[in-house]
């Protein structure tokens, strides 16, 4: 029988620990975007400087990726992760200090933008670690019959401090400015590190000391690319995250579409990420382990549907709405993905599973960006939108009948299979 407990995962103090640090990291990050994405936008007023963002942070995160997931399967998690964090926290102190006034006397504006550009693209290296490093260390911190519960607190968690984050650096903009904003963000990234160690250094599972990185990394793709269910989840959110998403250029709508301000882009960042928290929590009550390929396609094609209503909107109570309910759709499909992915990875290949999740997904994210600032230059914000959100209605209908291994997918006999060999170890 299948554990219906919803707090399982929250019964386990490391496991809180990890929460509590990805908080703190998320929400600081999570304002940093907005921080970073307002403050460039104002210096520029180009819609393609958004895009270059998402540029010098994409090419390095995804070229990276698989070298990120060879060294995280050989690596300690605990402290490799905590190395990560503090090489961030000097890219945030960089970004501060580009935004003081000491350097915005005595440079230039293209100058000050080619530096934020420059800890971007750093940061994207960075980024390539992240998600392999946290997928890996998560799976060590809970047993595997717990995989999806400690999923959806993880992906709760991260949504939540995307809200929050989003939602309050719109609103500190506003209040106390951009550099004091920034300010903050590189004390909560502070204190992440300072909580990383509070967790036990964890034990490295892939003991192929003898193995190269070129097989290494083939090993990973071969995998990936073999399993029509796994390939199938990453290809989806890809392409909704790549053509659907639009958070890149929130800023657009929020001053040029909306006329909303700064405040106006908090809550445009937050009503997506408040519908998929919403979400997340209520699939601990309510698992998705049944049916789980069907409720994924209805999420994404949900999902494009909403942001092709968000992109024809010119009323700020719609917007929110329809990114609202974007939101709702993205939670539900962001903790099926994670959920199949802990799963069905092997322990020893999680880093570089981690990396092609990174490459699909959390690269996607960055040439999204790219994708959406050269598309709203072109055709206008409002219409790259809706066309975005075709491109993905057009991808869930294609994978719907040509993948069946993941429409017809169900976790369920997974779940308990894992619950019985924990028994009898």
């Amino acid at each position: 029988m299948t554990n219906n407990d919803p707090y399982a995962a929250l019964r386990i103090k490391e496991f809180n620990i990890f929460l509590l640090l990805r908080f703190a990291l998320v929400f600081g990050w999570s304002m940093q975007f907005v921080v970073i994405e307002w403050h460039v936008y104002a210096l520029t007023n180009d819609e393609l400087s958004l895009g270059i963002i998402g540029a010098c942070e994409f090419i390095p995160a995804f070229f990276m990726a698989p070298f990120a997931g060879h060294i995280v399967d050989k690596k300690e998690k605990r402290n490799l992760f905590a190395l990560i964090i503090a090489l961030f926290s000097l890219i945030s102190f960089g970004i501060f200090w580009l935004t003081s006034e000491a350097i915005e006397s005595s440079w230039s504006t293209d100058s000050i933008v080619i530096g934020i550009y420059c800890l971007v693209f750093f940061g994207g290296i960075l980024r390539a670690f992240f998600g392999p490093t946290i997928f890996s260390l998560i799976a060590l911190l809970v047993p595997k019959s717990i995989y999806p519960n400690a999923a959806t607190w993880s992906s709760s968690t991260w949504k939540g401090a995307s809200v929050t984050g989003a939602l309050v650096g719109g609103f500190l903009i506003a209040w106390i400015g951009v550099h004091q904003t920034l300010g903050i963000i590189f004390l909560l990234v502070i204190l992440a590190l300072l909580l990383v160690f509070l967790i036990k250094k964890k034990p490295v599972l892939n003991t192929k000391t003898n193995e190269s990185v070129k097989e290494s990394l083939k090993v990973g793709l071969l995998f990936v690319f073999s399993d029509k269910v796994i390939l199938g989840a990453l290809t989806l959110d890809m392409i909704a995250v790549l053509f659907g998403g639009a958070v890149a250029i929130f800023a657009v709508f929020a001053t040029d579409v909306l006329d909303a301000g700064s405040k106006g882009l908090g809550i445009l960042n937050a009503s997506l990420s408040l519908g998929s928290i919403l979400t997340m929590l209520a699939t601990t009550y309510l698992p998705i382990t049944k049916n789980t390929g069907k409720k994924l396609l209805v999420a994404v094609f949900g999902f494009g549907l909403a942001m092709i209503v968000f992109g024809g909107s010119k009323l700020f109570w719609l917007s929110i709405t329809a990114l609202f309910i974007a939101g709702i759709f993205d939670g539900v499909s962001m903790v099926i993905r994670q959920t199949i992915l802990q799963l069905k990875t092997p322990d020893e290949m999680r880093g570089r599973v981690g990396a092609v999740n990174s490459m699909f997904v959390g690269s996607s994210n960055e040439l999204g960006a790219l994708e959406s600032g050269i598309a709203a230059k072109i055709f206008g914000a409002p219409l790259a939108v809706m066309l975005g959100g075709c491109a993905t209605l057009i991808t869930v209908i294609t994978m719907g009948f040509k993948n069946p291994a993941l429409r017809n997918l169900d976790l369920t006999e997974d779940i308990v299979g894992h619950e019985v060999k924990e028994e009898e170890a």
